[in-house]
């Protein structure tokens, strides 16, 4: 299994973690799928994911929103493609339209088979056993306007992804609390930062820091 979780950021400061990231990918020629959490304003963030990657020498793409209909050809060129990215966003309404699709299976099948599945910021939260971390903290967290109450999301690892972190008082304060109440531990990740897995082995890419059973860890420098 090859996953990458991108926090968010622009292309300079990912450019690190686009070195490590595109080490995963076995082909010499590969197909790159951007599926946006929304189509609103898709078209202009995939023309970003297409510059951020042609700089790589990836000529080979793919756009595919969920949130409109998409016939069957290009679902299968989609699931047959190198590298999967899921975008930023909402991450409650992209679940939504996930699960109305009946994509969650397509995607977990891609992930086990050998093809690269890269989040960035909500896309990244849907690939861990739940998305408890869209939900704070209060002042800077995602709003569940589909009344999602099923959090359930792809089980990929054991870890939850905390996206956007700054290294504050006031976001410590919240998640020092969540992970108390959270079985299993908190990856808070800087824009900029990620994480790479790759089978049984983890990579941290920048600064990435641990919070569990209220504990605050820097888990590399």
């Amino acid at each position: 299994m090859k996953l990458a979780f991108y926090s968010g950021g622009d292309e300079y400061e990912n450019h690190n973690l686009d070195i490590e990231c595109l080490e995963l990918i076995d082909s010499s020629d590969p197909t790159f799928t951007f599926i946006p959490s929304s189509s609103y304003d898709g078209e202009n963030e995939f023309r970003e994911f297409v510059k951020q990657y042609k700089f790589f020498g990836v000529n080979r793409f793919i756009y595919f929103p969920i949130d409109v209909p998409q016939d069957k050809v290009l679902l299968s060129e989609v699931f047959s493609s190198d590298f999967i990215h899921l975008g930023g966003g909402n991450t409650y309404h992209f679940l939504k339209c996930l699960r109305q699709r009946s994509l969650i299976p397509f995607l977990t099948e891609f992930a086990l088979g050998g093809g690269v599945l890269c989040g960035l910021s909500a896309g990244a939260i849907l690939m861990t056993p739940n998305i408890s971390t869209a939900g704070y903290p209060h002042f800077d967290r995602d709003e569940n306007e589909d009344g999602i109450k099923n959090f359930k999301g792809m089980n990929l690892v054991k870890f939850e992804f905390f996206p956007h972190y700054r290294n504050s008082p006031r976001y410590d304060k919240e998640l020092i609390k969540e992970s108390k109440k959270a079985s299993l531990p908190i990856f808070a990740v800087p824009d900029g930062s990620g994480i790479l897995k790759e089978e049984d082995k983890l990579t941290l890419v920048g600064k990435v820091w641990c919070f569990h059973k209220g504990v605050k860890v820097l888990l590399n420098s």
